[in-house]
């Protein structure tokens, strides 16, 4: 039974044309390079932290928010700019996050100093939360068969997995022959084609200027994230600050109660709160924060643990973590090809669930060798794909058209949110437990207990500095892996309760191509 999330729904702009089959597979590929630039950009600095920690002479502080600042500044952004999209036009959204995006990448690559790398880094973020809901807004209203939107969806949905793993990789075989300024220049030349395919097949803007997008609204929900972001990290220190933990915990509860209040009270609100009484709504949203957080705590700790403790380089860890998104391709790709015959249940629930061994079976294969390593990765990758093939058609079929704007931020706020606290809360206890287990000798460095990296930069370290060290990240390589599979498994339980109704055979979508 497919419950009702909206009381009324109203039918797609009769003025917008169906675009043929070859313009529309076309503008997939368009949109999904916006999609791949995006979710690279969220990954690329994991191989690369060290050079740019080293380069930029930033502390370790400064590098965790060169790597936040795009996920929170992209995260606050992405409701308001989803209802924005709805009131003035996908089309136009996209082409102009396009051109943001460029823009900042450019001013990225030239930073000097890591405060203008972290601005670049938020500039970057507008671009991409004016493009990210553009890009699966586009899908559903261009592809009106649903089993074809599915498919669609699906392969959006492996790009925004193979971007995610191919961030590492790139950023590593760039440092490998060129400056750490080249894995934000990349960027340039994809967004100019990008920009000038999209003019050609994206299909006319469809405003509906009825949408009313609330700047109030988008700035509450920016508030409630920064506050919360800080209260991750501040929780995950071992040397906390009273004040600031006071002061983020207040912040974050006042401004998520005044954006809930303000938007019961909007005829318009930019997160319409009844659309999560639909369970395949909530469970999508659930599954893909859930999945981005598990994906993004592996990738930064494994290749934080590979580059710094084994002495991987950048391009080596890089390639490591990849095997995750060769895992996912197949099942992301059969997921939503297969959807009306296995369910979502089997596929998110279960999903997650083979996520959860699969990390489990990495953190064993850690001390069993390389080979066990890479089996744990894939396994990893073929569950969380699974899960996030369909956790995008979940969300995105279970809303009204011309609200597909609002759907699809919600499902970029899911993914991106993830990946913020994954960052926030997993970068931050990976130094954390470090500077709780390790166990330095007689007349070692000081600034040795402070990081790994400081561990291995500080004047005066040596073969027993070192091995202390290295033993301390150890330890917290493994609480974190420990966090992401049991995060994945309470996933995994939750999403089977919620979609007990959405088995094999059923339908996944409470609206059909026309609504």
């Amino acid at each position: 039974m497919v419950e009702t999330i909206m009381t009324t729904s109203t039918p797609l702009t009769e003025g917008t044309p169906h675009l043929g089959r070859r313009r529309r597979w076309t503008l997939l590929v368009t949109v999904g390079t916006g999609l791949l630039l995006i979710t690279l950009d969220n990954s690329i600095l994991y191989t690369a932290l060290p050079t740019l920690t080293r380069e930029l002479d930033a502390t370790w502080s400064e590098s965790l928010w060169i790597i936040n600042a795009y996920p929170l500044v992209m995260t606050g952004l992405l409701l308001g700019t989803g209802t924005l999209g709805d009131r003035l036009g996908h089309r136009r959204m996209f082409l102009s996050g396009l051109i943001v995006f460029g823009l900042a990448s450019f001013m990225a690559a030239t930073a000097p100093t890591p405060e203008v790398l972290i601005a670049a880094r938020g500039l970057l973020a507008v671009g991409a939360a004016a493009m990210m809901p553009a890009t699966l807004a586009l899908i559903r209203v261009s592809f009106p068969d649903e089993r074809e939107r599915n498919i669609a969806i699906s392969v959006w949905g492996s790009l925004s997995v193979v971007g995610g793993a191919l961030g590492p990789i790139v950023g590593g075989a760039l440092l490998e022959h060129f400056a750490w300024g080249s894995i934000f220049l990349v960027n340039v030349p994809v967004v100019v084609v990008a920009a000038v395919v999209g003019v050609a097949v994206a299909p006319a803007d469809d405003p509906h200027p009825d949408v009313r997008w609330d700047f109030i609204s988008s700035v509450e929900a920016l508030v409630t994230l920064v506050g919360l972001t800080v209260l991750i990290k501040e929780v995950a220190r071992t040397e906390r600050d009273g004040t600031v933990l006071l002061a983020a915990a207040l912040t974050t509860v006042v401004a998520w109660w005044v954006f809930v209040r303000r938007q019961r009270r909007l005829p318009f609100p930019l997160l319409d709160l009844s659309i999560f009484r639909n369970a395949a709504f909530a469970s999508g949203v659930l599954a893909a924060t859930i999945a981005m957080f598990a994906m993004g705590g592996l990738q930064l700790a494994t290749t934080q643990r590979f580059q710094l403790v084994t002495g991987f380089s950048p391009l080596e860890s890089g390639l490591l973590v990849a095997a995750v998104a060769a895992g996912s391709l197949p099942s992301s790709l059969l997921g939503g090809m297969f959807l009306h015959v296995v369910g979502l249940r089997v596929l998110i629930g279960g999903g997650l669930g083979v996520g959860a061994i699969g990390v489990g079976w990495t953190l064993v294969g850690v001390e069993h060798g390389l080979f066990w390593l890479l089996g744990g990765l894939l396994v990893t990758g073929l569950g969380l794909g699974a899960a996030m093939s369909v956790a995008s058609t979940a969300i995105i079929g279970n809303a009204p058209a011309r609200r597909a704007g609002m759907a699809s931020s919600v499902e970029e706020v899911s993914y991106e949110f993830g990946s913020l606290a994954a960052v926030a809360l997993l970068g931050s206890l990976l130094t954390t437990v470090y500077t709780l287990t390790v166990r330095l000798p007689e007349g070692a460095p000081p600034e040795a207990a402070r990081s790994m990296t400081d561990a291995l930069t500080a004047e005066g370290t040596g073969p027993e500095v070192l091995d202390a060290a290295f033993q301390a990240f150890g330890n917290s390589y493994e609480v974190v892996m420990i966090v992401c599979a049991g995060v994945l498994a309470v996933g995994s339980v939750l999403t089977t309760v919620l979609l007990r109704r959405y088995g094999p055979g059923s339908e996944s979508s409470a609206y059909g191509s026309s609504h």
